[in-house]
């Protein structure tokens, strides 16, 4: 079994941000632009200004762990409210939606990176990041943003690797996208299915599941947990808890992914022969 060198891997991502000057890095409280936002606060001081955006898309208790974790590296965090939403682009949910999303947020980054002295923009797009179906680098390319970590070349367990080595308490924590992602293509993005998404994925967080997707499918709510835990899923499937927690959701019914979660499961679709990018 190869060992991945964090240090290492801090060190490259030390050596790269020391050749940006001031930065605003988007800040989404996942491990990935954690360790961007460690690495320019250890190496830029106070020339690091963090942005998390605000908006029914984003759960609620992401956006306060973000601000406790800014708050532990000792980053300013602005928190203005992000408006996809409004766009009827992103609310009509084609398999460009991440792009338009990822244009707004980019959108008030840039804006606060103009108010604080033309700053560069940072993320947290990791080398694993460029082999699935993501409209977002197309964002981030049209807006300038600079990824380290892409840059560096690190995937996802090199990114973890680093993140462990610099002490970060989020280091495996579980990859989260946004809620419009448990929206299958086609299914419009409302505040409404968002909030019914989350309620559903913070109850099984609260039983101790880890990798947790509630999938909306009108009526029904798909369920997908860790793979070696389904069969302890399936046999919660008519707990009064949960049902009751289901039914306030606006769900009629249940079901479960027997292969339990897997990343991009919604976009199986793109691969089809009439599907359109």
């Amino acid at each position: 079994m190869t060992t991945v060198d964090g240090a290492a891997h801090v060190q490259a991502l030390r050596r790269q941000v020391e050749t940006y000057g001031p930065v605003v890095v988007a800040f989404s409280g996942g491990v990935d632009s954690t360790v961007v936002l460690k690495i320019a606060a250890d190496v830029l001081g106070a020339d690091v200004i963090a942005v998390t955006g605000l908006s029914p898309s984003v759960a609620p208790q992401e956006a306060e762990r973000a601000r406790e974790l800014a708050a532990d590296l000792g980053v300013e965090l602005l928190t203005p409210e992000t408006h996809e939403l409004a766009n009827p682009d992103y609310v009509a949910n084609a398999s460009d939606r991440c792009f338009h999303c990822k244009t707004e947020l980019y959108d008030v980054c840039r804006r606060v990176a103009a108010g604080r002295g033309d700053r560069l923009i940072l993320n947290g797009t990791n080398a694993d990041d460029v082999g699935d179906w993501r409209p977002g680098l197309k964002a981030a390319a049209q807006a300038g943003v600079r990824s380290p970590l892409l840059e560096c070349g690190l995937d996802k367990a090199a990114v973890r690797a680093a993140a462990r080595a610099l002490g970060l308490s989020n280091w495996d924590k579980p990859a989260l996208a946004c809620l419009a992602s448990r929206l299958p293509y086609g299914t419009s993005v409302t505040p409404e299915r968002l909030a019914a998404v989350d309620a559903v994925e913070q109850h099984l967080r609260a039983r101790g599941f880890r990798d947790v997707r509630a999938r909306h499918l009108g009526d029904e709510v798909r369920l997908e947990v860790e793979p070696d835990r389904v069969r302890q899923l399936l046999g919660l499937a008519a707990d009064p808890e949960l049902l009751a927690t289901v039914t306030a959701a606006g769900f009629r019914t249940l079901s479960v992914e027997p292969d339990g979660y897997r990343s991009g499961r919604l976009n199986d679709v793109l691969d089809s022969p009439n599907a359109s990018r």
